[in-house]
C-alpha cells in the first residue's frame, strides 16, 4: 500500500488538481468577463497566468523525479 502514496503518485495527483482548477477558474473567468467585469477577469488572468508558470516547473519536475526513479 505504501507504494500507493509515493512523493512521484503525490505530485502527480496535485499537478492534476492544478490543472483542473486552472480550467474551473478560467471557465469562470469567461463568465464573470460576460457579465461586464473585465477588472475581476484582469484579476483572475493574472492568477492564471502565475497558475501556468507554476504548472510548468511543477511538470518539469515530475519528469525529473521520473527519470530519477526510473534511472
Amino acid at each position: 500500500m505504501p507504494s500507493d502514496y509515493s512523493l512521484h503518485d503525490v505530485l502527480e495527483k496535485m499537478y492534476t488538481n492544478q490543472l483542473a482548477l486552472e480550467a474551473a477558474l478560467m471557465e469562470l473567468t469567461l463568465h464573470v468577463e460576460k457579465q461586464g467585469s473585465s477588472e475581476a477577469g484582469n484579476n483572475v488572468r493574472d492568477a492564471l497566468e502565475t497558475i501556468g508558470e507554476n504548472a510548468g516547473h511543477i511538470k518539469q519536475g515530475l519528469a525529473k523525479l521520473n527519470r530519477s526513479k526510473n534511472g
